[in-house]
């Protein structure tokens, strides 16, 4: 079974509402507030009190509540000092007969200003622009070189010494074939068309289909077929 915990700031908290209680209701009943209107009186500003401290509570800007609060505060103070004897109760001043009279009023206008106010929204959260993605540019192949560098023709042969008679005129041998030199890069591009035409049909590519691919000359289409055997 829990045990019951007295709390000395709770029951300092009920003594103190109860005494403030009767004192505002003797106040008012001392001002030409009888019966149940009397009673109001101290509900009255105890809710104003109440009203104020939740305001300063849930709000940043509470210069309006500490206001109100201190109204509220100076009428629940008042009554006590002004009961505790320095107040003749049976002849109450007129100035404090039209402050009991009007404070209604005035509680009801701070209670209203109090709740209604408006509240600070809180602030959205910026979403962050989208990055764009960097553009996607595409792998340039390097240019085929199709300018074969020719090797240089060879010089042509003397006709070697007689002894005494003329030689007769030999035919004249054909001009070799000019040799093709590959550039490496066309090379590698070549084979790797090599290799995807073999993997796409079974057989090896041909000159004629290599020279199409490539866009080359006949020779340097022979040659680099000549080389990829």
């Amino acid at each position: 079974m829990p045990r019951i915990r007295i709390d000395a700031v709770l029951v300092q908290a009920v003594i103190a509402g109860a005494l403030s209680f009767a004192h505002l209701h003797d106040l008012a009943e001392a001002a030409g507030q009888d019966g149940w209107k009397a009673w109001a009186y101290p509900i009255s500003v105890d809710l104003l009190l109440v009203a104020a401290w939740r305001r300063m509570r849930t709000t940043a800007d509470n210069r309006a509540a500490w206001a109100w609060f201190i109204i509220a505060l100076a009428a629940s103070l008042g009554a006590n000092v002004a009961t505790a004897g320095l107040l003749d109760l049976n002849d109450v001043p007129a100035w404090l007969r039209i402050l009991v009279a009007g404070w209604p009023a005035l509680a009801f206008l701070g209670g209203t200003l109090l709740v209604h106010a408006p509240t600070a929204a809180p602030e959205a959260d910026p979403k962050p622009a989208p990055v764009p993605a960097p553009p996607v540019v595409p792998a340039s192949e390097p240019a085929a070189d199709v300018m074969g560098e020719r090797a240089p023709e060879p010089a042509p042969e003397l006709p070697a010494a007689s002894s005494g008679e003329p030689a007769p005129p030999s035919a004249p041998a054909p001009a070799p074939a000019p040799a093709v030199t590959v550039p490496p890069a066309l090379l590698d591009h070549a084979r790797k068309l090599s290799d995807a035409h073999e993997a796409a049909t079974g057989a090896r590519i041909d000159a004629a289909t290599l020279r199409a691919r490539l866009g080359v000359p006949a020779p340097l289409a022979d040659a680099i077929t000549t080389q990829l055997a």
